[in-house]
């Protein structure tokens, strides 16, 4: 499905707006599209229609006195009248003279010695003629100024109607565009909850985020102002032919020109500013990363000094970005206004010839009315051919940003399960399981090992030796390749993601804490945890001797990351909002490597009430804190080397005899 027809899909969620929008419009332009009918109307048939025939009549409504006689224009006579009682009322110059009589053709008219001359081609017509004066005339006048204030009125009523009518519009259209783009950004964040944690491993969040953001935002300016331009800019094309073609067909076929042109340039504009775009947004996503990246690391970057080497990478970043905005603006600079203007210029070559054509050839005579419609509508016609021209980059930018939106949008996720079931045991097995990250790359190799409930699981081994993945996998945060992981018996891959973390926790070595309260996030906002329940579970593991300073107490703001809070701190918060959820699987990821040691103490007394009831895995560096560990399990580049309590390990001196002997300060002792 091609980028427009799933914008166009998102735009049919909200069409009953759209088209009220679109009716509005139609009416706006319709009612603007008529002025040049009134003026024409109000120039041809009231301001020179004086000089239409006139008739020698009785005195009525629409008769004028000179003279003692009464007279009354040919368009307002119900009857035919004998030509010998006809007159003329005709402009020479600045002035305007009445002959008695009809004339033989109109031409090129001139004042001598009394009498009118009127030249056409190589004929000429002479009449004796009076000029008339300027209270004479205005007699003649007045039968029409009631019916000119009238056209006025009609003229103005039309524009406070498309005044309206384009006001409505444009809100309705921005309505729409607004609940789109809100719709499209809660799509889009809704589908990020429900991406596996993989997609986002090469992925910054800078970017991420720029698609939410930046993106949305582009996509926003095609609703707002590409589809109302556009839009108005069809029906007015439309309209402005429909009110040519009644003008005079013939010119309005030669306009008919301009479609292709305007078509085949639009096709070769968007190959060009297609490539340019998708620069450039790819620019503003690695811009948005990068500041992301900067602010995240910026204790780093500080410390070993690093800040002109940063800069000169976003520099790098800007630059690029600041190159292909460039060369879009040079390719609309070049095109736009130019082809407008040649499209403009050759209109009214085609105008001036063909108007010219007919006068010289004397086929027809062209009112100045119809003159000044046909000039009003070519002007017209070009408004809103710029208003297209202008509104293509935006239009690229858009489907830009909406190719980046939907490839998100496309990528693989789960839905949200609200499948509930019943709390675990907490039996869990990991049946002769290998995973890697990559194809083939095994970080975990046929893990086969089983925690009852109530057990507490330590997981030991150095870096990288797998500790973390059997979490990742535990969690279904990644799924295994071979074998499988059971909880009471049932393989987790049988049962949602969400739902199989329904009744597990986990306590993180760096926890994440989120702008809001301390209570805030032990609850989580989570509609099942009462405020009492939040404020026990703080007390449980000991958070209440460590916060009671607080001025706000456990409403003491929090910040993004908790920064202004220590590690111990955030560490106990971590393990409060464990425990609040009261999981019947407890993982606790090195929870105390990166706190004090008084800290930890308390921590220490927390984790016997943590740990009561529930299966508990452990993964630790500092060995001294599961020394009471049901189960130990010795881990070496993804292989269980080990397996049993602290006691039983070491007495067999092998590799956790090592590592514990390694960590007391005492010689390791070499096993084969």
């Amino acid at each position: 499905m091609t980028i427009g027809k799933r914008l166009f899909e998102y735009a049919l969620i909200y069409k009953k707006i759209i088209i009220t929008a679109l009716i509005m419009l139609t009416i706006a332009v319709a009612a603007d599209l008529a002025g040049p009918f009134v003026a024409k109307k109000l120039i041809d048939q009231h301001i020179l229609g004086i000089e239409s025939p006139w008739y020698k009549t009785q005195k009525g409504n629409m008769s004028v006195e000179y003279k003692g006689e009464y007279f009354t224009r040919k368009d307002y006579l119900e009857e035919s009248l004998p030509a010998e009682n006809q007159i003329r009322i005709l402009q020479v110059g600045s002035k305007f003279v009445m002959v008695k009589q009809p004339i033989d053709f109109d031409g090129k008219r001139s004042m001598v010695a009394g009498q009118l001359l009127i030249k056409k081609g190589s004929d000429t017509s002479k009449y004796n003629a009076e000029i008339l004066s300027g209270t004479q005339l205005l007699k003649f006048y007045l039968p029409e100024i009631p019916k000119m204030i009238k056209l006025l009125g009609i003229y103005f009523a039309l524009l406070v109607i498309a005044a309206f009518f384009q006001y409505g519009q444009k809100y309705y259209l921005q309505k729409s565009a607004n609940r789109i783009i809100q719709k499209m950004r809660e799509d889009i964040f809704g589908h990020i909850q429900r991406l596996p944690i993989h997609y986002f491993d090469n992925l910054p969040a800078g970017k991420v985020v720029a698609r939410v953001t930046n993106d949305t935002e582009a996509i926003r300016e095609l609703y707002v102002t590409v589809l109302s331009v556009f839009f108005s800019s069809a029906i007015n094309i439309v309209g402005i032919y429909v009110a040519l073609f009644i003008l005079s067909p013939k010119l309005a076929a030669l306009c008919l020109i301009l479609l292709p042109i305007l078509y085949v340039w639009m096709i070769i504009y968007r190959r060009i500013a297609s490539k340019y775009n998708h620069v450039i947004r790819a620019r503003v996503s690695d811009i948005n990363a990068m500041v992301n990246e900067s602010i995240q690391g910026m204790n780093i970057i500080q410390a070993f000094k690093r800040e002109k080497e940063t800069i000169g990478e976003f520099e790098n970043f800007n630059e690029d970005h600041f190159k292909f905005q460039n060369k879009l603006l040079s390719l609309n600079s070049l095109t736009s206004h130019n082809l407008v203007n040649v499209l403009r210029n050759l209109v009214f070559v085609i105008f001036i010839w063909y108007f010219g054509s007919e006068s010289i050839r004397a086929i027809d005579v062209l009112s100045l009315g119809m003159l000044y419609a046909f000039v009003d509508y070519i002007n017209r016609l070009f408004n809103p051919i710029v208003g297209v021209v202008n509104q293509l980059a935006n239009l690229e930018q858009a489907l830009v940003a909406g190719e980046r939106a939907f490839e998100l949008l496309d990528e693989k996720g789960e839905m949200v399960s609200d499948q509930d079931i019943p709390r675990y045991k907490g039996n869990v097995k990991f049946d002769h399981v290998s995973f890697g990250y990559k194809e083939d790359e095994y970080v975990l190799k046929d893990l086969d090992f089983e925690a009852k409930h109530g057990e507490t699981v330590a997981l030991v081994g150095h870096t990288g030796s797998g500790k973390s993945s059997i979490m990742n996998l535990l969690f279904r945060f990644y799924d295994c390749q071979k074998g499988s992981i059971l909880i009471d018996g049932i393989d987790i891959k049988s049962l949602p993601r969400q739902t199989i973390r329904k009744h597990m926790g986990i306590v993180l070595q760096d926890p994440y804490l989120f702008t809001g309260t301390i209570a805030s996030n032990v609850g989580l906002n989570h509609p099942g945890i009462s405020r009492e329940k939040i404020e026990k579970a703080l007390a449980d593991v000991g958070a209440d001797v460590i916060f009671k300073n607080f001025e706000n107490g456990y409403d003491e703001p929090v910040i993004e990351k908790g920064s202004t809070l220590s590690s111990g701190q955030r560490q106990l918060i971590s393990f409060a909002r464990a425990l609040a959820f009261d999981p019947a699987i407890l993982i606790l990821d090195e929870a105390t490597s990166s706190i004090d040691t008084e800290t930890e103490a308390v921590i220490q007394e927390a984790m016997d009430v943590l740990k009561k009831g529930r299966t508990t895995f452990i993964i630790a560096h500092r060995l001294s804190t599961i020394r009471n560990a049901d189960q130990i399990i010795v881990l070496d580049r993804g292989r269980i080397v080990e397996k049993g309590n602290h006691d039983e390990l070491i007495e067999r001196k092998g590799k956790y005899y090592q590592m514990y002997q390694l960590q007391q300060g005492g010689a390791s002792i070499s096993v084969s």
